[in-house]
């Protein structure tokens, strides 16, 4: 097995990589199709797949000139997933035939899901936290613009909601994220560790702020919180994966920018998220999630209610691809 980025869209290095590796499938996900990728695979007689199809109602292929350019490229795929018929709908709208698209939901979900229940909480990073039970919240891959409504919010929370803990994963972890973001906790009086720190000593007692300094344990995380905030609705990104923190049965708040997101979008009609415009806002959101018990409960069901209802499209995007190869 191999895992590697792929080379430029070029005509020579993407022939040599076909002829290299001779593959029976090249397949996609979401709506990333390289045109000269799916060309020279068309003229080798493999199948070209698109998985976990999503094509978001203001995506920018489905604009001018991209939509002309890429027409062809979406007509030469083989099987094309889409996650909701709404996707389906567009993906045909940019050229893709409908005889190749079906509706087969999102494969993330199942995996997200298996993350989340096999999480051990006896891990290094999680175990301190089982031991030290504070109302928490988890703020996950956070730009600078979300803590710029983020922090202004914390300060609030923390004279409403007692002994409150605060968990903030920069999108970004690096040495000056970290000490930049400490720095201005402690300023304000916060008791800050990093999550190495909170490892090495086996303890989170007398901290308030945990600051995560690496990535690929966000998912973990979500299962010792209180109330999740995605990030990315202030950024022009828009929000990040929300399903961890629904996953982990978390009410979930971000910010404006997430229509880009369909899980987003349909965790809002849930009731299991709330959308954010400003510092004011978000304090109002965290308060009510950490002090009123009810509410709070109510969310995190639809949350996960929905995690359950949207899983199966791995096994069926798999009978699918299977049918494609022929086995």
């Amino acid at each position: 097995e191999v895992s590697s980025y792929l080379p430029w869209d070029l005509r020579r290095t993407t022939t040599r990589v076909l002829e290299a590796i001779q593959p029976d499938l090249l397949m996609f996900t979401k709506t990333e199709v390289w045109p000269v990728l799916v060309d020279e695979a068309r003229k080798r007689s493999i199948p070209v797949a698109l998985v976990g199809g999503s094509v978001p109602p203001d995506a920018s292929r489905l604009r001018q000139p991209t939509r002309t350019f890429l027409r062809a490229t979406w007509k030469g795929l083989a099987v094309a997933c889409a996650i909701a018929d709404a996707d389906a709908d567009r993906l045909q709208s940019l050229g893709v035939s409908p005889g190749v698209i079906c509706v087969t939901g999102d494969p993330a979900v199942d995996a997200v899901a298996r993350r989340v229940a096999t999480t051990d909480p006896t891990d290094a990073h999680l175990a301190p936290f089982h031991t030290d039970h504070r109302p928490t919240v988890i703020a996950g891959s956070t730009w600078q613009t979300d803590l710029e409504r983020l922090l202004p919010a914390f300060e609030r929370v923390r004279k409403e909601v007692r002994e409150v803990r605060v968990v903030i994963a920069p999108h970004e972890p690096s040495g000056e994220a970290v000490t930049k973001l400490r720095e201005h906790l402690e300023r304000k009086s916060w008791s800050t560790r990093t999550l190495e720190e909170v490892e090495l000593s086996a303890s989170v007692s007398g901290a308030d702020a945990i600051i995560i300094d690496r990535v690929g344990i966000l998912a973990d995380l979500y299962t010792i919180g209180h109330v999740a905030y995605i990030g990315g609705g202030f950024h022009r990104a828009g929000v990040h994966s929300v399903l961890e923190p629904a996953a982990a049965r978390l009410p979930v708040i971000f910010g404006p920018r997430y229509k880009k997101s369909a899980a987003a979008v349909d965790l809002v009609s849930e009731g299991a998220a709330k959308v954010v415009s400003d510092a004011e806002g978000l304090a109002n959101s965290l308060v009510t999630w950490l002090e009123d018990t009810e509410k709070n409960r109510y969310a995190a069901s639809r949350a996960f209610s929905y995690i359950q209802a949207q899983r199966g499209g791995s096994e069926r995007t798999v009978d699918v691809l299977a049918h494609l190869l022929g086995s």
